[in-house]
């Protein structure tokens, strides 16, 4: 049986650009052709400051959503104490309306508190205000009017218009790597999904982790998604495809030893072997990530997880 029969696959859609040159026309052929080959999913991520070259990823949903016409879109993630929820909720909802009810939304906390006060923030009970924001996305979303009175936001006469397309709402997915993080993912989001800079030996206890969580709060596993996003390169020269992953995590993260922990590269066979491994582990779906020669990724990604 093939991967793809075994568990979704998704895939990075290229709103990074490692030479300083944006190029939508590339954009529009990758995702199309993505698409074309039955990938279930394209996403994004959010970088906001610094050095790479990124396209935002709710600008870029909003055009991908466009784009495409059956593949869901998501985020993973949003560092979500950067965002204000009323304002977050309304451009979520206007996406997943004109994606005609495609949109997941990726959320999470964060590494650190230094950038926030440049949000108009601070870091102070960032938990608390973190699952808040979540709880009053829901009700922007479900409820007219919201209803929500919190700690940090009264929203109770506020509503939001047009509603989400999708029922009850679109899917909140949790990015989290701490275990205290995965066993919040549990009790206030839809889905999990593992970090993509996390290191790939810890990745099956996490798994186990969700799994045991989801068993004490008497949760349908099927209805909570386990994910993860995969940086890895195709490759059978694994020397150079090491040091080109290195010089993209060298990029993006700051830290290109990263790379040897987060990512995998090798030949087909190997990349096909863990994935084998992830779906016997009980993964729904992988968000595969390549970060160069994007063309020919999707190709041979395809073929090895039996898309095409």
């Amino acid at each position: 049986m093939a991967i793809a029969d075994r568990m979704k696959i998704g895939v990075g859609s290229p709103h990074i650009f490692p030479d300083d040159a944006v190029d939508m026309t590339f954009a529009a052929s990758f995702v199309r052709r993505a698409e074309e080959l039955g990938y279930a999913s394209l996403w994004t991520q959010e970088r906001v400051t610094g050095s790479p070259t990124t396209l935002h990823p709710l600008s870029f949903l909003a055009w991908l959503a466009g784009q495409t016409s059956t593949a869901r879109i998501g985020v993973s993630v949003l560092v979500l104490p950067r965002h204000n929820p009323v304002l977050l909720a309304k451009l979520a909802a206007d996406i997943d309306v004109m994606s005609g009810g495609r949109l997941v939304l990726g959320v999470g906390l964060g590494n650190g508190t230094s950038d926030l006060p440049m949000y108009g923030v601070t870091g102070e009970r960032r938990v608390t205000r973190f699952v808040e924001q979540v709880q009053a996305i829901r009700a922007l979303w479900t409820q007219t009017p919201s209803g929500h009175a919190g700690t940090f936001y009264d929203l109770g006469d506020a509503s939001i218009e047009p509603k989400p397309v999708q029922r009850p709402h679109p899917p909140i997915i949790f990015g989290a790597n701490a275990d205290a993080a995965i066993a919040r993912s549990v009790r206030h989001a839809d889905g999990w999904m593992g970090a993509g800079s996390g290191p790939l030996a810890d990745f099956p206890r996490k798994v186990t982790l969700v799994q045991s969580h989801l068993a004490e709060a008497g949760r349908d596993p099927a209805s909570f998604p386990i994910s993860k996003r995969l940086y890895l390169a195709v490759d059978d020269d694994e020397s150079r495809a090491l040091r080109r992953l290195r010089e993209w995590f060298g990029y993006y993260y700051g830290r290109p030893d990263n790379a040897e922990h987060a990512a995998i590269w090798g030949s087909a066979a190997k990349i096909g072997e863990l994935l084998e491994e992830w779906a016997e582990m009980g993964v729904d779906e992988v968000l595969l990530n390549p970060v160069f020669d994007m063309e020919e990724h999707l190709e041979r990604l395809a073929d090895i997880t039996g898309l095409a």
